[in-house]
């Protein structure tokens, strides 16, 4: 199904500003009037009441725990940033507008309505119990009680009023619709003549001063500065460091095996056939005797004639799934059956049968077939597995030991990673031209953000300081510090001149294709009806080809009274491209679904006349942001105090 105005709104003849009125989380209806009361930080405020730094700060935590709740992968970091936070203070702003501007209205929700909705609407289906109450599991689940759904579900209800009248009764003609939509989804005629830079190359031959001219602009710069790196050092304490620390001793070794013993062996099963007289438990007791009688005549009649009971089986057993088989029940294990059978089943050798067995499900006759597994693995067969593992449980124990000395030994003995490398026999690792990403196919800490962070902050970067300890993995910890550090800088020429060459060829090359480009459009302007010779092309904004997006504006910009027209489009170091217009054609056929594309164009007026009632209801209330508060964001790390 088509979406035009998900995948194209860039290039709408108009801004259209999608409001999304989120659920009123952080605010009450009743309570907002005193919400600025003991303010001593405000951020911004609406109808003269604060909304305070505070708020702020617990609006944020709330959103990253809600969105954290719902996708349990997703990484914090995503959401400290300046611009994340000030999406929440606008949340904040509007939610603010819409709960002053329903208290000014006098809008609310009767408890008629608030029951109606809950009990109809689909998208609560999941909270419903089935006997239509309110689940109250799932609701603390979320961080909310019944009392707290319902207050924030009336507040929802309530504060929706207020943009209701707008985005609800949102009026569009057809015939205007569709005016827009043909226009949006015209398609041109159009034939192009490409004036590519790479076609020009061997026509240039720069020359020296020209390579001199473009190293020493300041626009070109960057392009031929040695990027920022450094050589560090480092350690790592993990498992593996720890394990190596670890002495075995055969006594524990050989306790582990005997406590674990169920696991070096291979679990007994057993095969046996029955005949099964059912008999519910439920059933009185003269039925489960008349039951039982039958079992035990059939016992008498197996004691005589024991090659017979598999045809005894398929004749009498009323157990169907085994019946037809002769009773045959396979292998099977421990747990597997109820409690008596496997109690009677594994104390039987092969070949014998029981007596009458009782369960619940009535009356048994047992024949044990055969056996397997059972057999336990030696000491020595599995010492080397018995060592892995005892020495990785004793590398876990110490490491959780050393992880906090770690820690404060790094960061108290700041100047040199000696002291921790002697007290925990550490390897002291090294790398060279690092730098604040992980390079491409970087392991270990080198490969942790978080640890370059560290590596590069402040004071481990200008004061040589150990990086404090650094989680880089699960159960790995490690400091770092820089030995040598070479900001970035530019290279002498004489070392990227072949660097500079290949731009300033690309820069002449390109300024080749555009003068010809544009000495072609001059010329075919001067005689519009010349056959370029080309085949002509159809395009719009669905189907671009490989145009690229600033052609196809600049086809489509093209004024459809003055055709054939001509236009011409720099394409920067790609070169020129020549575009002649001859038609325009009916709306692209791909916009199979008109009804749809005129309710999506509707919605989006709506929505953008939502947005402007918006704004206009923010100047009412006079919104003020405290620009100097906002251009910042409160830092959640620990300030240094070294």
């Amino acid at each position: 199904m088509f979406d035009f105005f998900r995948k194209h709104t860039r290039l709408l003849l108009f801004t259209l500003v999608v409001l999304i009125v989120p659920s009123f989380v952080f605010l009450g209806l009743e309570g907002y009037t005193g919400l600025g009361e003991g303010a001593k930080h405000p951020v911004a405020k609406v109808a003269g009441q604060s909304i305070t730094q505070a708020e702020w700060d617990e609006a944020h935590r709330e959103q990253v725990a809600r969105v954290q709740r719902q996708n349990p992968n997703v990484d914090p970091k995503l959401f400290d940033s300046p611009e994340a936070r000030q999406q929440t203070l606008e949340v904040l702003i509007r939610q603010r507008v819409m709960l002053v501007t329903a208290d000014q209205l006098h809008l609310g929700t009767t408890d008629d309505r608030l029951q109606r909705l809950f009990a109809t609407d689909p998208q609560f289906a999941s909270l419903r119990n089935p006997d239509g109450s309110v689940n109250k599991e799932l609701l603390a689940a979320q961080g909310m009680s019944s009392d707290m759904f319902a207050r924030r579900l009336r507040q929802d209800l309530s504060v929706n009023q207020v943009l209701l009248g707008v985005s609800g009764t949102g009026f569009l003609s057809v015939g205007a619709a569709d005016r827009a939509l043909d226009a949006y989804f015209q398609q041109r005629e159009v034939v192009l003549q490409r004036f590519d830079a790479a076609s020009y190359t061997a026509r240039v031959q720069p020359g020296d001063a020209d390579l001199e001219a473009y190293y020493k602009d300041p626009a070109h710069s960057a392009q031929f500065q040695a990027p920022e790196q450094a050589s560090v050092e480092y350690v790592v304490l993990d498992l593996d460091a720890m394990g190596q620390q670890v002495i075995l001793n055969e006594e524990d070794l050989s306790r582990y095996y005997t406590e674990n013993a169920a696991r070096y062996a291979t679990p007994e099963e057993r095969r046996a056939s029955h005949i099964l007289i059912a008999a519910d438990k439920a059933l009185p007791a003269a039925e489960r005797a008349k039951a039982k009688a039958k079992a035990e005549a059939l016992l008498l009649e197996i004691s005589k004639q024991a090659e017979n009971f598999a045809e005894l089986a398929r004749k009498n057993s009323q157990d169907p799934g085994s019946a037809v088989n002769g009773g045959d029940l396979d292998f099977f294990g421990r747990g597997a059956m109820v409690k008596p059978f496997e109690d009677v089943a594994y104390g039987l050798k092969v070949g014998e049968t029981s007596g009458v067995v009782e369960t619940d499900f009535g009356y048994h006759i047992i024949r044990v077939t055969d056996k397997r597994g059972g057999e336990k693995r030696s000491f020595e067969s599995v010492r080397p597995e018995i060592e892995v593992e005892v020495r990785r449980q004793l590398a876990q124990q110490k490491f959780s030991e050393a992880a906090a000395d770690f820690t404060n030994l790094v960061y108290e003995q700041s100047d040199s990673l000696k002291p921790v490398i002697d007290k925990y026999k550490l390897v002291l690792k090294t790398a060279q031209g690092v730098t604040r990403r992980p390079a491409p196919g970087a392991t270990g800490p080198l490969a942790s953000p978080k640890f370059l962070d560290a590596l590069f902050a402040n004071d481990a970067l200008n004061n040589k300081r150990n990086t404090d300890a650094v989680e880089t993995a699960a159960n790995q910890l490690a400091s770092g510090r820089i030995v040598h550090y070479e900001a970035a800088h530019a290279l002498p020429l004489a070392d990227v001149r072949e660097q500079v060459r290949a731009r300033v060829v690309g820069v002449q090359a390109a300024a080749l294709a555009q003068a010809e480009g544009k000495a072609r459009l001059a010329a075919l302007q001067q005689s519009p009806q010349t056959d370029m010779g080309i085949e002509p092309l159809r395009i719009s904004r669905l189907q671009i080809q490989d145009l690229g997006k600033s052609t196809t504006l600049a086809v489509l910009g093209v004024d459809p009274k003055t055709l054939p027209a001509f236009v011409g489009v720099d394409l920067g170091p790609e070169g020129y491209v020549v575009a002649k217009v001859q038609k325009v054609i009916g709306r692209d056929p791909v916009v199979s679904d008109v009804a749809q594309a005129r309710d999506q164009y509707a919605q989006a007026w709506s929505d953008a006349e939502t947005q402007s009632y918006l704004g206009a209801l923010k100047v009412r209330l006079k919104v003020q942001v405290d620009a100097k508060t906002t251009a910042k964001t409160t830092s959640t790390e620990p300030v240094d105090g070294r």
